[in-house]
């Protein structure tokens, strides 16, 4: 069934965040908006249908998982990645975020220090901070282009800090990596050895491009599941982020229940009753979608690299393994926040994310969202490259 990415849907006047909020967050509503994991495409097509039906019953009263929709994400896991999960490993959240979150609060300590791998997404900060827990920044290693993780690092600061916890993003966001069995073994051992436990956000691991595959951290070994949490939800993927659910994957059972009575005593057990139609249609009928959605982006990637070489070769870019964010380094524009942001809004009338936003070592970066039809990727790029050109010209 062919699919169609190019139509560009217009989405002001939904409550939209990445459209509707551009005079209140960047100053100009005309500023075009390439910033949040947010794509610009309808979802599957089975996963609309599937909400119509829902919402044509008219009764919508308070809704439980059901067997099916257990199954779903077990055969899609098992399908796409490999991974075989007994049912009882799962639970529900409102979003990976929240279940990130309230696992902080659960498996370590106030004052405890948890470690997360800088620039990495930014509410990782927020939640470490929220919980009264200390932050360890464990920075990439960045060569010729590449990311690396610093391993050797980390094991000193595990010793050197006493870390409780790390937040493992996989496929790493924003830098586009995805880890290949080695490096997240080495880094399974290392936690295993200190007694570190491992959250992993593999919210983006379906998003992954030829040449590459997502390996889930907890199926590696039995060892790294029981010491470990795995966050995915099915909001990247499909562009289904509105409806608000996710799956915490957990095989440590006095973890999980206490998890899932922390769930009950903040009142966040039960599902909305249309995120879980979403969840199992998406899961079930999504794939062909999402492979055709791929190829698409794939095909972005191209456009973005080869738009950059000819008009912008002072920002370089590695090209992504995974995600539809691309991470730009402007650094021989600018390394201050302040001048990439008054050139992205100010000159350019485009919104990316500036990159400090997700750690110092981001500074002179850029993350855009090109997860939108390839005319707005195009008109984005072309109003930057203007932006560029007014920016050096001014004063």
């Amino acid at each position: 069934m062919p699919y169609d990415f190019d139509t560009i849907i217009p989405r002001t006047g939904t409550s939209s965040l990445k459209w509707d909020q551009a005079k209140a967050l960047f100053g100009s509503a005309d500023v075009l908006p390439m910033w949040v994991a947010d794509m610009d495409f309808h979802a599957p097509p089975e996963a609309v249908e599937a909400l119509k039906q829902r919402a044509a019953h008219g009764v919508f009263g308070y809704t439980v998982r059901p067997q099916s929709y257990f199954e779903a994400i077990i055969d899609w896991q098992k399908r796409r990645h490999g991974w075989t999960i007994p049912q009882q490993w799962l639970c529900g959240s409102p979003g990976v975020v929240t279940a990130l979150s309230l696992l902080i609060e659960m498996l370590t300590e106030p004052g405890d220090r948890v470690m997360l791998q800088s620039p990495v997404y930014h509410p990782f900060y927020q939640i470490i901070s929220a919980n009264r827990r200390t932050i360890v920044r464990n920075p990439l290693r960045y060569a010729n282009g590449r990311y690396e993780m610093d391993l050797e690092e980390m094991e000193r600061q595990f010793v050197s800090e006493n870390v409780k916890l790390l937040l493992l993003c996989s496929p790493h966001n924003p830098v586009g990596r995805v880890w290949t069995r080695d490096e997240l073994t080495a880094l399974g051992n290392l936690c295993l050895k200190h007694g570190v436990i491992v959250l992993s956000d593999e919210i983006h691991g379906d998003i992954v491009y030829p040449g590459h595959k997502h390996i889930p951290f907890a199926a590696i070994s039995e060892a790294f599941a029981r010491q470990s949490v795995t966050c995915i939800a099915p909001s990247k993927t499909f562009n289904i982020a509105g409806l608000h659910s996710s799956i915490t994957i957990i095989a440590n059972d006095d973890w999980r229940g206490q998890f899932n009575h922390r769930l009950q005593t903040l009142s966040l057990n039960s599902e909305n009753c249309f995120a879980q139609v979403a969840v199992e249609a998406c899961y079930r009928h999504g794939e062909p979608w999402l492979n055709a959605l791929l190829a698409y982006l794939n095909e972005n990637v191209d456009t973005l690299l080869g738009f950059l070489a000819e008009n912008l070769p002072e920002v370089k870019v590695t090209r992504p393994e995974g995600t539809y964010m691309a991470w730009l380094d402007c650094r021989e524009i600018s390394t201050k926040p302040s001048e990439l942001k008054k050139l992205m809004y100010d000159y350019a009338k485009v919104a990316f994310n500036e990159g400090s936003m997700f750690g110092e070592e981001g500074a002179g970066f850029l993350r855009l969202n090109f997860g939108c039809p390839r005319a707005l990727l195009l008109e984005g790029l072309q109003r930057f490259a203007r932006g560029v050109q007014k920016f050096r010209g001014r004063g």
